[in-house]
């Protein structure tokens, strides 16, 4: 199933590097002002399913624009364009991610950034890995020392203060604090070294499928914001390499 996804994720990454500069029509989903899709996803999101149909025509598909579809014991959980604010702008930091789950279980995960030509994949129990080659999370030991990583609601307007106190809160606690805008390519940056925790809220199944299979091969550690098991049907996420983990859910708490 991975070869499946790397090549899902390949030519539609490639589609989308393509269409930057070139979108024709961007519109706003659910009535959020902030939460926009454009053409160049829905088109991304059926070259994927095309590929993944192609392969495994029975399997059941969730997809960030179309939803599910389908019903079978294997999904195909995808974002076709995470970061399309980054990508409306011209900004390049998007990727495409594709997660498969079994039985309720994450059991493969492709995040792919065209930009930078960047491949992660992991399978259960298989390790994680960024070009063919094996990453692990990194070794920083205490959070005065963490690189951290964030992303805001899209309805952080009508309620900003936990949002702001949170990272206000990072701020004063850890070396520095980022905001990338596509919580794909922040777990995939958990799992390969270069942030040392992640944490948001209001995310969707297909924001964190394949991310937090990648930090778990890569060695890492995902929780709710209390410490508690971590499901991609909820809406917060807390990674790490694992090491800060207790440090940021302390953090957390006094929100």
């Amino acid at each position: 199933m991975v070869q499946v996804a790397v090549e899902a994720a390949r030519v539609a990454g490639k589609y989308l590097k393509q269409s930057v500069g070139k979108i024709k029509t961007i519109e706003q989903k659910g009535g959020e002002e902030r939460n926009l899709v454009t053409e160049v996803d829905k088109r991304s999101e059926e070259m994927i399913v095309e590929i993944i149909k192609k392969h495994f025509p029975s399997h059941e598909i969730l997809a960030e624009e179309r939803g599910s579809q389908g019903s079978s014991k294997t999904k195909w959980i995808i974002d076709p364009l995470d970061g399309t604010t980054n990508f409306t702008h011209g900004l390049p930091v998007f990727c495409v991610s594709i997660g498969v789950e079994h039985e309720g279980e994450i059991i493969c995960g492709v995040i792919y950034d065209p930009n930078l030509d960047e491949m992660f994949t992991a399978e259960k129990g298989k390790g994680a890995f960024l070009n063919g080659k094996r990453i692990k999370v990194s070794q920083t030991q205490t959070l005065n020392k963490s690189l951290l990583v964030t992303g805001f609601p899209y309805n952080i307007i009508e309620n900003p203060n936990h949002a702001v106190e949170r990272f206000v809160n990072f701020l004063m606690k850890a070396q520095a604090v980022r905001r990338m805008g596509s919580a794909a390519i922040d777990l995939a940056y958990i799992a390969c070294g270069r942030y040392d925790g992640f944490w948001e809220v209001a995310l969707n199944p297909w924001d964190m499928a394949a991310g937090m299979l990648l930090v778990h091969e890569a060695g890492g550690k995902v929780t709710d914001f209390m410490g508690g098991d971590f499901s991609i049907y909820q809406k917060e996420i807390l990674a790490s390499n694992g090491i800060v983990q207790d440090e940021m859910i302390s953090v957390l708490k006094t929100n």
